[in-house]
């Protein structure tokens, strides 16, 4: 080769090379083996940038120090760019320091929070204030992620609020808590930190009052006994206005701040207003092997107060595979825990398709009378098992033209008010709807379990955006890593023939192995050196 050929290729390749260095801003590459690909962002979120008619700014304010001592930002930001580049110039990303950028102030004023944190430099200890939030922006609207440090959920937040923008629509769920001895700021203070950090705007009603007809969505708990045919006209009316609405609700009632006594509730039309939609919660409840364990306290025959912990089949563990994973709400379960839960029998109009969401293993059983929740009369817990054993229905989803409670019937009137209820319309409306058998399952109950408690709201989550029809959204939190339950084996022979071998493997076999391997390769080692030492001989 000459010396004009080196100088030419020389050339050629530092433009080939500042040539590719343009080009990878245009083109992202992750290699993600993970099973749901939850570390790439996903189909729905990249196909973004065809609703998108103007500029999205993306805005990563985050401590340059933050950067230096974990590993999240760079993630945070690698998911980010990953947005820009597929979004072929419709979406823009700017990483900022606050603290550089003298912007700590207006920062602020937008929502995101900074914290301190301990950092030791030079065996010197100092408090410093990091921020880790996005801002995202579309014409005059803003949307804003306070503090960011997780990837779990970072996809759906970002893309379920561009959405929003984009549809200049509020993300909105009215909540309705209809149990007498329940409340909404008290009983459901996890599900609605959920709901408002994922973007909702959370409207709590009371029982009676008037639902918009452009409220998305209506989450029901409760009501059996409570809720009147004023209430319950509304509620129906919203239906057959396109409304969509989640029943939590059970046909038993169990004191849950008391001694935990039982008894069938008293429908005051809830129930029966329900099954004619499709979806008949049986005053029955069901219990289940693959049951969660419960920690009470007891007194003693000495007086002295004991704690017992005992395996609860009241507290039914929901298994993954007991989930419908071809249903969009359940394609990526990965259990959940249910409280007094009944059952549901799925009868649905000709107007309305049903679908089984949530079911219970084989070893389910009922207990249809003489109920009884106190876990000092477990005897009385298999009363009825071996005649009610099987599978039963948990939970369903149901869409369609559902049929009016109230047609053909008068207006409901309340005593003492003037006020008239507004005519049904004349024609319904296509709507959707969840019934589940158990109105405890977004409480404060989730606590005291060490089962699956965070899924049930994450179920509610994704429960809510199906309803307002947000599908593909829900595809999105389908994607996450799930982590299983470690007791999902039920049979107690089959899970001492897991754990011996899980013994006999970790113990035995695989210790064995080891040495095994050690001895074959010094025997090899050994008989190369012989080999070498004859021909140095020879």
């Amino acid at each position: 080769m000459t010396k004009r050929q080196t100088w030419i290729l020389t050339v050629l390749s530092v433009a080939a090379l500042i040539l590719l260095l343009l080009v990878s801003r245009r083109i992202w590459f992750r290699l993600d083996l993970t099973k749901n690909k939850a570390y790439t962002i996903s189909q729905v979120s990249r196909n973004l940038s065809g609703e998108i008619p103007d500029q999205v700014r993306i805005t990563y304010y985050v401590s340059d120090k933050l950067f230096t001592i974990h590993p999240l930002p760079g993630e945070v930001e690698d998911l980010l760019r990953e947005y820009a580049a597929y979004s072929r110039g419709k979406i823009r990303f700017t990483r900022r320091d606050p603290a550089k950028t003298e912007m700590v102030q207006a920062v602020e004023q937008m929502g995101i929070q900074g914290r301190q944190i301990q950092t030791v430099e030079r065996d010197e200890a100092t408090l410093s204030t990091v921020y880790t939030g996005i801002l995202i922006e579309y014409l005059d609207q803003i949307a804003v992620l306070p503090w960011v440090f997780s990837l779990d959920t970072l996809e759906y937040d970002i893309s379920s609020r561009i959405r929003s923008m984009l549809r200049e629509s509020e993300r909105e769920v009215g909540i309705l808590v209809a149990d007498a001895d329940k409340e909404w700021s008290q009983d459901f203070g996890y599900l609605n930190q959920v709901l408002t950090q994922s973007g909702y705007r959370v409207r709590v009603l009371s029982p009676g009052e008037e639902i918009s007809d452009i409220l998305p969505a209506l989450l029901v708990f409760g009501g059996v006994e409570e809720l009147d045919e004023w209430a319950l006209y509304r509620i129906d009316r919203y239906i057959q206005n396109g409304g969509k609405v989640l029943f939590s609700l059970e046909g038993v009632w169990v004191n849950t701040k008391g001694s935990l006594e039982s008894r069938a509730k008293n429908d005051g039309g809830l129930l029966s207003m329900v099954a004619s939609y499709g979806a008949a919660v049986e005053s029955e409840m069901v219990l289940d092997r693959s049951a969660l364990t419960l920690q009470y306290q007891t007194a003693s025959p000495s007086g002295s107060i004991q704690f017992r912990i005992v395996r609860y089949p009241h507290w039914i563990g929901v298994l993954a595979e007991n989930g419908n994973t071809k249903h969009p709400l359940t394609a990526g379960f990965g259990g959940m825990d249910l409280f007094w839960a009944s059952p549901i029998t799925l009868n649905p109009p000709e107007s309305v398709e049903g679908e089984i969401l949530l079911s219970t293993t084989a070893e389910a059983w009922l207990m249809t009378k003489d109920f009884s929740a106190n876990p000092d009369t477990s005897y009385l817990f298999e009363m009825e098992e071996p005649d009610t054993r099987g599978t039963k229905v948990l939970a369903v989803a149901l869409s369609g033209k559902f049929p009016s409670w109230f047609r053909n019937k008068p207006k409901p009137i309340r005593e003492g008010s003037e006020e008239t209820l507004p005519d049904l319309p004349v024609e319904t409306r296509e709507s959707r709807m969840v019934v589940i058998g158990d109105s405890d399952l977004a409480t404060t109950l989730i606590q005291m379990t060490s089962g699956q408690g965070f899924q049930n709201l994450d179920f509610m989550l994704k429960t809510a955006d199906w309803l307002g029809n947000d599908d593909d959204i829900i595809g999105i939190r389908n994607r996450q890593p799930q982590a299983g339950r470690l007791d999902r084996i039920l049979d107690p022979e089959k899970r001492l023939k897991a754990m011996r071998f899980s013994q006999i493997l970790n113990v035995g076999i695989i210790p064995l192995g080891i040495v095994v391997l050690g001895i074959v390769r010094n025997l090899k080692r050994r008989t190369k050196t012989k080999g070498r030492e004859l021909s140095d001989g020879v």
